[in-house]
């Protein structure tokens, strides 16, 4: 990777991609990125924690009155909220 940082003079030339990975996160994590998923295409989904663990934590947390709270907490509507509460609740 030594060998391809070195020849990257002038980050105008990278891909578009591998650019704004730069100019966000720096020089050695677009190579790492390039180096590690280089033609492949990857997706990245829209919710950074896994559904199974938010609503584990939500079921934990809801305490009868914070379903607004709770909504705001995890990035969910209320109506989301209440539909994990509702289906938690017959799991049980």
């Amino acid at each position: 990777m030594a060998n391809e940082k070195e020849k990257v003079q002038d980050l105008s030339a990278l891909n578009g991609i591998y650019r704004e990975i730069s100019d966000e996160l720096g020089l050695d994590t677009a190579m790492e990125l390039y180096r590690m998923f280089k033609g492949q295409q990857v997706s990245f989904p829209m919710r950074l924690f896994d559904g199974a663990r938010i609503r584990e934590a939500v079921l934990r947390e809801y305490d009868g009155s914070n379903i607004k709270q709770l909504a705001m907490r995890y990035g969910y509507s209320e109506k989301t909220i209440r539909r994990i509460i509702k289906d938690g609740g017959d799991q049980r």
